[in-house]
């Protein structure tokens, strides 16, 4: 019998298909700001997962150029339009979910994204009433990942002890923070964004310490549960 009792998944990239559109707009954006530089094949190889401060920051030092004012409302105002008529579900987490709801886990959602993010994603894909009150965004904690507060956080927001958790996660640091919060990581590599470096992103997640890898959504609930490698 499995000893998960809750599942947390990152939300970009693992629920919904919108990294693709979010590394593009976010190139857009920056080439707006004058910090062209900063390419859709940079931001893919170097920056998934991080959150956007910290993508500012460093498009900041590597381009000399002074921090635009409002840069991440624009880029979330500009994100939003796009996800309003083009932003997907990843395909096979409507049977993911059914199968965890229908075996009693429970389930969250621990984002880097903002808490603005979180809601409007969630909206525009349907999922808003499925993490109800069970939605946790880096804006809520001081660290995020790869500090494991935001998982944490997550935890404590469904009563789960920490090690009876696991973790569906896209992103190194992801994995990182759930490691460093005593819950069991899943690699997945199944949305849009990886294409072309499924494998290379595979290698990444299995150093940063996940317990296994899935390119399949729907094939995720064994590994979750029942630590199937």
């Amino acid at each position: 019998m499995s000893d998960i009792e809750a599942v947390i998944f990152d939300l970009d990239g693992c629920l919904v298909d919108s990294e693709v559109h979010s590394l593009e707009v976010l190139a857009a954006e920056l080439a707006d700001a004058g910090m062209g530089e900063m390419t859709v094949q940079l931001l893919r190889e170097r920056f998934l997962g991080v959150s956007i401060a910290a993508i500012i920051d460093h498009a900041v030092q590597r381009s000399g150029q002074p921090r635009p004012d409002g840069f991440a409302e624009r880029f979330e105002d500009r994100l939003f339009q796009r996800f309003r008529s083009r932003l997907r579900l990843i395909e096979g987490v409507p049977d993911l979910l059914e199968t965890l709801r229908a075996r009693g886990i429970a389930t969250a959602i621990a984002t880097g994204s903002s808490v603005r993010r979180l809601a409007v994603t969630l909206d525009c894909v349907g999922l808003t009433e499925n993490f109800k009150g069970t939605g946790f965004s880096a804006d809520q904690v001081a660290r995020g990942k790869p500090a494991p507060d935001l998982f944490l956080l997550a935890a404590n927001g469904l009563g789960v002890a920490p090690h009876r958790c696991a973790v569906m996660e896209d992103s190194p640091l992801g994995v990182a923070g759930a490691i460093s919060a005593g819950m069991r990581p899943v690699g997945f590599v199944g949305g849009s964004h990886l294409d072309g470096m499924r494998d290379t992103h595979a290698a990444r997640l299995r150093e940063a310490g996940a317990f296994t890898i899935r390119d399949d959504a729907a094939r995720m609930a064994d590994a979750l549960l029942d630590g199937a490698r």
